[in-house]
Formats: C-alpha cells, structure tokens, sequence
C-alpha cells in the first residue's frame, strides 16, 4: 500500500506556567490564615499521577505545617491504585518522588475506612480512618477534565476527598454506578464528607498544555463548592488537543497508566465509549491504532478497548492481571477488550486504511502523535495539513517524508 507523505507539525498552545510555584504556595497559603493547635496530626492527602512539581509541592506543604508547629504525615488518596493494597500504594507515590526520606515526615497508608454517613438513597459515605482519624486533612490534586464523564467535579479536589480517600472499598462502590453515577456522587458524596471530616485546605492546580503549573489556589471548605467547577473551566481550555479535525487515521506511538488513567485521553481522542456518555464531536477520528505501551504503565492495558488496532508487541506487553483489576474497578469493561491484533507497526496502519475503502490511501487524513500528553510536537499527513496549514496555531516544521520502518516492519 502506498502511505501518505508525513511532515512534522509544531502546535502552539498557549504556555501561562508559574515562574515560582514554591512561592506561589507559600503566598497562598498565608492567605488561607490556617490556624492550628500544636502538635496537631495533619494529613497530607496526595497520590494523583503526572501532576507537574507534585513532589516539591507535597513538600512545600509538610514544611509549611512543621513551621505551624504540626505533626504532617503523607497519606496516599489513590481510591484503588497500586493494587488496592496499603504498600502499593505507598509504592505508587515513591515513584511519584514521594517517600518519607524526601519529605521529611512519615508515609502512612490503609486501605481501612469507615462509613460516615449515607446519601438519600442509602449510598454509604466512606472515607480513609487514618483520615478521618487526623486532626485534619489537606489535599493537594490538579483539577482538570475526567476521561470517563462529565460534571461541574470531575478530576479535582471533590474527587479526591470522595473516591481517592474513599479508597478501595469507595472507588469501587463509586464506580459501580457508571459513569453518570460518578458525576452524581463526588459532589453528593463530598458534601457530607466536608461536614464530617476535619477538612482543613485543599491545594488546587491548574496546569497549561506544557503540564506546567499555570495556576495555585489554597481553598477553604467552604470554597470547594464554588471555586473548583470555575478552576475546571479553565483546566479545560488549557487542555493539549489536536487542532485538525476528521482524520482518516490517529496513530498513537505508547499509550499506558502513567499518560492518562484510561492510557490514553479520551479528551483527546474524542472517543468516550461508555453507555449513557456523549461522544465528543471533536477531532472526529475514523481509526485509532496504538503501537505500544510505555514502559512505567507496567503492563496495564486498560483503555486498549478504544482503539480499532493494536500491535503484536503492545499485546505482549500486556499484564492482563492488572489490566483487569483496573477495570473491575471502574466497571468499564469495554476500555480493556482487546481490539485486532496486527504483527507489525506497518500492518497496523495498512489495515487501519485498507478497512475504510479509501479510493487512494496515500491521501488519508493522517495524524500521528507520540501520546496524548505530548501534542506539541506530532506528524500530520500531506492532505490534512494541507487542509489545515494557514491555522495559526499550527507551524510546519520539517519536508514531507514517506513513513520509515525499520526491517521488522516498526514505525520509525
């Protein structure tokens, strides 16, 4: 089959990172005028994947709780990440720079909770007991878009307190609801929980499409409600995407957990594939073949479903164990069908063509990303950006070149 010409794309988004987020935290959280009674027990409530200065930031917040003269500790909220299991959780944020040695104070995890309380249709409200036990909770999450629904709360600060220190037994009775049930939930839920539990501050990021840290808010309770669906807004129009629309073709190079908790972004995508939940009208893509997975996913597959076609290699890498345990979790069983298997990166992409009939596949709309967090820099067919190129956000950055693979057929 005769493939399209490619050309390296740049696309520019607007960049609004923070010069010092260190500060900018400090600034804040003067602001919060947090008073606290000493020796107070703090947990420091974090665990959320791929937040841009996570690790400095947990450590900006120990420090400024030690100099109030409490007693932090480091409480992974990770609703039933690493296993569902208190060590591999604590796990999870070592990856994330988080350990006791680089924060300064302990990392103490269970997956125990206790019922605090039950919505009107008789719902129980859980949350973590080391949490509920503290003498008060802070939370640290970037709020931005969810990749499963749609809802004034959707990844945030509401979340975290709700699914994340809900852990195992929380995440999943959450998500046995579906996905319109989750946007029903994490505010019902953190309602009573803000009532019940000694919730202090939440830290609230907003990233650019660089994954810099573009905005910091330390919220009150009593503000959670109001600020973080605004912060959601925004968060939303940073968003990375693709600026070209109704492609023939995505070709995504690795897709995996530590990219997007469904492997790839569904905002990006433009698939959801979840019953009850609108599909995007945007980017519009007819096919979707992936070719790898990253190597820190560590076998987990989950959100392979959404592609049409995988790669022998993608599957071999797959760790169906976790893979399933992810999705019996989230209930969306679908995300981890496997889709056709094709042997080679080249045999992929042909038969993502060859299916749709095109009259001449060497004019397909094609684009190609490394991932859906990286879409800075991608490689757009010939006619697509020839349909596209006076878009100002748009640079073209190289020749038109015939795709390259190497003698077993991998995509170079």
């Amino acid at each position: 089959m005769q493939l399209p010409l490619m050309t390296a794309v740049r696309q520019h988004f607007p960049g609004a990172a923070l010069s010092d987020p260190l500060q900018t935290l400090r600034e804040a959280w003067a602001g919060a005028a947090l008073q606290l009674p000493p020796g107070a027990r703090i947990a420091v409530a974090a665990g959320s994947r791929g937040i841009a200065n996570v690790a400095a930031l947990t450590r900006g917040v120990v420090d400024l709780l030690v100099q109030a003269g409490a007693r932090p500790f480091v409480l992974p909220a990770m609703g039933s990440h690493g296993g569902a299991t208190a060590e591999g959780q604590i796990g999870v944020l070592a990856g994330y720079g988080i350990t006791p040695q680089s924060m300064g104070v302990p990392v103490e995890s269970t997956m125990e909770v206790v019922q605090v309380g039950e919505l009107a249709d008789g719902t129980p409200v859980l949350i973590n007991k080391l949490a509920l036990e503290a003498d008060g909770i802070v939370l640290i999450n970037r709020v931005k878009p969810h990749t499963s629904f749609r809802g004034p709360f959707e990844s945030g600060l509401m979340k975290m307190l709700t699914i994340g220190l809900g852990s195992h037994k929380g995440a999943t009775l959450a998500h046995s609801q579906g996905a319109q049930g989750l946007a029903r939930l994490i505010p019902a839920w953190g309602e009573v929980i803000l009532k019940k539990a000694p919730v202090l501050l939440g830290v609230a990021l907003v990233e650019d499409a660089y994954e810099h840290t573009a905005l910091l808010e330390v919220l009150r309770p009593e503000q959670f409600t109001s600020r973080e669906p605004q912060l959601l807004v925004q968060a939303r129009e940073n968003m990375p995407r693709l600026l070209v629309r109704n492609l023939d073709l995505l070709i995504v190079e690795e897709m995996g957990k530590d990219i997007s908790g469904t492997g790839m972004d569904t905002n990006v995508l433009g698939r959801m594939m979840l019953p009850g939940i609108k599909e995007p009208e945007e980017p519009g893509v007819a096919r979707i073949v992936v070719l790898g997975l990253s190597e820190r996913t560590h076998g987990n597959a989950n959100g392979m479903g959404m592609a049409d076609i995988i790669t022998r290699r993608l599957f071999d890498a797959v760790d169906f164990k976790a893979t399933y345990a992810n999705v019996f979790t989230t209930t969306f069983l679908n995300r981890a069908y496997v889709p056709v298997i094709m042997d080679t990166d080249r045999q992929a992409i042909e038969a993502a063509l060859e299916v749709q009939r095109l009259a001449n596949p060497a004019q397909a709309r094609v684009a190609r990303i490394r991932n859906t967090l990286e879409l800075g820099n991608i490689q757009l067919s010939e006619a697509l950006y020839r349909e596209f190129q006076t878009h100002p956000q748009l640079e073209q950055v190289g020749a038109f070149q015939p795709m390259a693979f190497s003698e077993d057929g991998r995509l170079i």
